[in-house]
């Protein structure tokens, strides 16, 4: 299908029900859908919104266009769960259907206030000569369910901010309420994140750009969200046009993080001396989404997909999916990313195969398991991910553990081969002759990856044909290593 403009912008009622359902049982058949992570049913899903605790459950939206794998007229898809990995799809939530968001419900958040849950969101409206006006608008939801939008917006583009203005993270401290917003400067055209602050969700006082760094951010910050980890605050966002000398990254945008010791949100003032890096080292993490619950612990997920790139499911009508729920921490001004203890619910154990230490581990991976490996020091080798008979194709993460110690992930044997532009491999630094644990997930298309605890992870999707479900260990010797799989069940 040729995407047009009027396509992208059809009301969702002039879909018709066949086409839908057309849709869904492609996505439904594809050799590359998942089972514990969320995808979309049909069409494009991209960033997780309203990420919550309310009514004694998590809360999960996500942007989304059900009728293609394109960016188009959005709405906000809905999920609930008890534990953080198993999630109910509770069906459309917000829909495009207002004048302030005629144009699609763009990014937000939300947080419980009483006995609702008060989403924010960006409504995105387009003129008759396509001039975009970007509202930060708001709804209330109730225990049902059941949405209310407010009827007017509760912030509008200010002065010097350009088109550019969405993604509010909605948080409460000190008895106030305080939104970060992604925006661009109209007058440098650089990226900012604006604060606003209210006492009661109605009337919004602009605090001016938070001050975080001294570096330029790029043409536009998106998604930006604060939480408190382990008495330090931990800033996440993605800023569009990074010059890389500022932060090394390889995808088309990043997905960046910096540590804080403090932030005075009214003086919009972020105070700490760390330096701002990746979120995810590998190729497709976008528009993270954190927040603190009432357990104070800090979780976070992601869009597995990024902005202007396109994915082989394209061609099946769907596209893109979310990382599982991770619990962020931060030791020794360092941070650490770890699926949540839940996960643990899904497992049955696999057996593996040990005859020579090296070579086939596991000849049918059924494409949907965890993996842990600790690896000794001082070696180095090749794992092999989704292979063929040969483990010649697959997945390769390609590990030293001795000096110059390091890890490199490289897709470009891993089937279809996509997004080529931004490489076909990733390396990351470990520390000289210590040993390597890793915690590996894969899941129909996606793989994620946790090194040393979750100091580093690195995500990514792959195409692999269907029958290449082998896992390997190569090397040159032996190698001294420990190994431990399990199936997992769906969510």
């Amino acid at each position: 299908m040729e995407w047009s403009r009027n396509k992208r912008y059809r009301n969702y009622a002039d879909w018709s029900a066949e086409y839908l359902l057309d849709l869904e049982r492609k996505a439904a058949c594809s050799d590359y859908k998942m089972n514990y992570h969320i995808q979309p049913k049909s069409g494009l899903l991209n960033d997780p919104n309203g990420f919550s605790f309310f009514n004694n459950e998590y809360h999960l939206f996500y942007q989304a266009f059900p009728f293609g794998p394109v960016h188009g007229l959005k709405s906000w898809m809905h999920l609930t769960s008890k534990d953080l990995v198993h999630w109910q799809d509770k069906g459309l939530a917000i829909k495009p259907d207002t004048k302030f968001d005629s144009h699609g419900a763009y990014s937000g958040s939300a947080i419980a206030v009483n006995d609702k849950l008060f989403l924010m969101y960006t409504g995105n409206h387009r003129t008759n000569d396509w001039t975009r006006i970007p509202y930060q608008l708001g709804a209330w939801m109730d225990k049902n369910g059941k949405i209310e939008k407010l009827s007017q917006p509760l912030i509008n583009k200010s002065l010097f901010i350009s088109e550019h203005f969405r993604d509010p993270q909605i948080i409460k401290e000190n008895n106030r309420y305080y939104a970060l917003i992604g925006a661009q400067d109209d007058r440098s055209k650089q990226g900012q994140i604006s604060v606003f602050s209210s006492k009661d969700l109605t009337k919004w006082t602009n605090l001016g750009y938070l001050n975080f760094t001294d570096e330029k951010m790029g043409f536009m910050i998106e998604c930006p969200n604060l939480v408190k980890v382990d008495g330090k605050v931990l800033l996440i966002f993605c800023p569009q046009g990074l010059d890389r000398n500022i932060n090394d990254y390889q995808n088309i945008y990043p997905n960046t993080y910096l540590i804080g010791d403090s932030v005075d949100l009214d003086q919009a003032d972020f105070k700490g001396n760390y330096q701002i890096q990746n979120l995810d080292e590998g190729f497709d993490v976008y528009a993270t989404q954190a927040f603190n619950a009432p357990n104070g612990k800090a979780y976070a997920i992601s869009w597995v997909g990024l902005p202007e790139v396109n994915y082989p499911t394209d061609k099946e009508g769907w596209a893109n999916c979310l990382s599982m729920v991770k619990e962020l921490h931060i030791k020794g001004g360092k941070l650490y990313q770890q699926p949540v203890k839940n996960i643990k619910k899904l497992r049955s154990e696999i057996p593996l195969e040990f005859k020579n230490q090296t070579g086939i581990i596991c000849r049918n991976s059924h494409r949907q398991y965890e993996l842990k490996l600790d690896i000794n020091a001082n070696q180095s080798g090749t794992i092999v991910l989704e292979a063929d008979k040969q483990a010649q194709q697959g997945i390769k993460l390609k590990f030293n553990t001795g000096k110059d110690a390091n890890l490199l992930v490289d897709r470009s044997s891993a089937g279809i081969v996509f997004a080529q532009e931004y490489g076909t491999s990733r390396k990351v630094k470990l520390n000289n002759q210590e040993n390597l644990k890793l915690d590996i997930f894969v899941d129909g298309s996606v793989c994620e990856i946790f090194a040393n605890d979750g100091l580093k992870v690195l995500t990514l999707r792959f195409f692999a044909p269907k029958e290449h479900q082998k896992i390997a260990i190569l090397a040159d010797k032996q190698l001294k290593y420990f190994g431990k799989m399990w199936y997992m069940d769906n969510m």
